[in-house]
């Protein structure tokens, strides 16, 4: 996960270390040289790890006698090191790193003039390559193949010149196939992170045409393991973002299946199965497949909890980033959002010591969610907290939850009876969605309904939220209009006023029918 601000880079990778890459970082170079102590970088190394934040001039002053330029060089001269350090502490962790060490010794072999020798070490890295479709490192082993077969007399250019040229032609073929595919997949997701669902026929028109024009003809004839996971992930997109839900739960669904027919692909891409876990449980909470999304949501917490997992600082903070929305999520399905409230300490404890880590994106989520707890827990104060950090963020990202966020803080306000602001509240937030077009029926309605409430009694107001209910509770079947009940469930909402009840019993009740369903 890309960091949601510039850092220094020296400082972010010794921060990211644990203590036994830490350790092995000092072995290492302590086998470089036989002046340890003496060892600027390690002083350097030192310096940095007990530094709460990036500080130059402090590190100038705690390192007398180094100009800023040799500081400079050191800073690169320890990222490199560090980096050597992890390659060899890491280097069975990973086919890549495998596969690339394989190619390293065929060209030290062949620039020995170890022609034969650094052939059958491109052979091997080949055929682990093929073993695992990691199709992109094999152009580089034919280069070099072809070189030592064009250029020096090996015995096997006769029987090799044809089959190098076709392993060429077929590995240059499908890398073609594997980019436009997961170049699709890339764009569809950045559509998302953009712009949210799509907002009306306009907008999933120019979804749909883009699709058509970048989804090659026969992408279905594709049998190859990273072709049908970017497929899968692209069509996944394309629904998502067109809410159709049924769609989305069906190519999420062989997302992960197309794993698990193949575990050893666990191991090999374990970050795309996490994400289609992730993606699989998001498509059975919008369809509320309570049965099949807890499974789901254990499969991901037995994942978490593996050696593979616990080992890798980014596939770590992955699976806790998608569990707390998972679990999240749970509880706004069955209505105990007090219990969810609980839990938020903790996030964000963990949060806290992961920030460097996280994106802006996942940022924006959690703390929406974080609002949607309080809420529906009956706390509107605490969930306004949460609101206000989106809407000041100042990032482009997730127009819709911009959206959404002004709603929510619209309403909590109205909760907490702050009618001295609902006025110049309501037309922010409504020249706000007009100008990002996200001004649906449902929003017309709340808005018209806000308006009208405001100088009404008690006993006026609940024929009001009658009406208002009647309003758009039709319209929880217009796909168009789903967007405004996943992020609000102002339905439940609405009803809980009407009734005289909390919003987490209402939720809570139909939660308990669908289960008799």
């Amino acid at each position: 996960m890309m960091s949601n601000r510039p850092v220094e880079a020296l400082f972010l990778l010794i921060k990211s270390l644990e203590k036994a890459e830490k350790r092995h970082f000092k072995l290492y170079i302590n086998r470089s040289s036989a002046r340890t102590g003496e060892l600027k970088v390690v002083r350097l190394f030192d310096l940095i790890d007990k530094l709460p934040s990036y500080n130059e001039e402090s590190l100038l002053r705690r390192m007398p006698g180094v100009t800023k330029s040799q500081l400079t060089n050191l800073k690169t001269h320890l990222y490199r090191e560090i980096l050597a350090s992890l390659r060899l502490l890491k280097r069975t962790d990973s086919i890549d790193l495998e596969i690339n060490e394989l190619f390293d010794y065929a060209h030290i072999l062949y620039k020995k003039g170890l022609f034969l020798p650094s052939l059958r070490m491109i052979d091997r890295a080949k055929e682990l390559a093929r073993t695992y479709d990691k199709i992109n490192v094999l152009p580089q082993l034919l280069s070099l193949e072809k070189r030592i077969e064009g250029l020096h007399i090996t015995r096997q250019v006769e029987f090799r010149a044809d089959e190098i040229a076709r392993e060429s032609t077929e590995v240059t073929e499908q890398i073609h196939r594997v980019s436009q595919l997961s170049n699709l997949a890339l764009k569809l997701f950045s559509w998302f992170v953009q712009h949210g669902h799509a907002r009306d026929q306009s907008d999933e028109a120019a979804v749909r045409v883009f699709l058509q024009e970048h989804l090659p003809a026969d992408a279905w004839k594709y049998d190859g393991f990273y072709e049908r996971l970017y497929l899968y992930q692209s069509l996944s997109w394309y629904a998502f973002i067109r809410q159709d839900f049924i769609q989305y739960y069906r190519y999420a669904q062989k997302w992960v299946e197309l794993f698990e027919q193949d575990p050893t692909r666990i191991r090999i891409e374990t970050g795309h199965y996490i994400k289609g876990l992730h993606t699989l449980l998001n498509a059975q909470f919008d369809l509320r497949h309570h049965r099949a999304f807890r499974k789901t949501l254990q499969q991901l917490e037995d994942l978490s909890k593996t050696e593979r997992i616990q080992a890798n600082d980014n596939f770590r903070v992955q699976c806790f980033i998608y569990l707390c929305t998972a679990r999240i999520n749970g509880h706004f399905m069955d209505g105990s959002f007090a219990a969810g409230v609980k839990q938020i300490p903790a996030i964000e404890a963990e949060l806290n010591s992961i920030e460097l880590f996280i994106d802006s994106h996942r940022s924006l989520v959690l703390d929406y969610k974080f609002a949607m707890l309080c809420f529906g827990s009956g706390d509107p104060a605490r969930s306004i907290d949460y609101l206000r950090k989106i809407i000041d963020s100042p990032t482009n990202l997730r127009y819709d939850l911009q959206c959404y966020a002004r709603l929510l803080h619209l309403l909590a306000h109205y909760e907490l009876g702050n009618d001295s602001l609902m006025e110049s509240l309501t037309k922010s937030t409504y020249r706000f969605l007009a100008k990002m077009k996200n001004l649906t029926a449902i929003e017309e309605a709340m808005f018209r309904f806000l308006r009208k409430s405001l100088p009404l009694s008690p006993r006026q107001l609940k024929p009001e939220l009658e009406k208002f209910l009647e309003e758009i509770k039709h319209l929880e079947r217009d796909r168009f209009q789903t967007r405004a009940f996943a992020y609000l469930d102002i339905i439940s909402w609405l009803e809980s006023k009407v009734q005289g009840r909390p919003m987490a019993a209402v939720v809570h009740d139909k939660f308990l029918a669908s289960k008799r369903a």
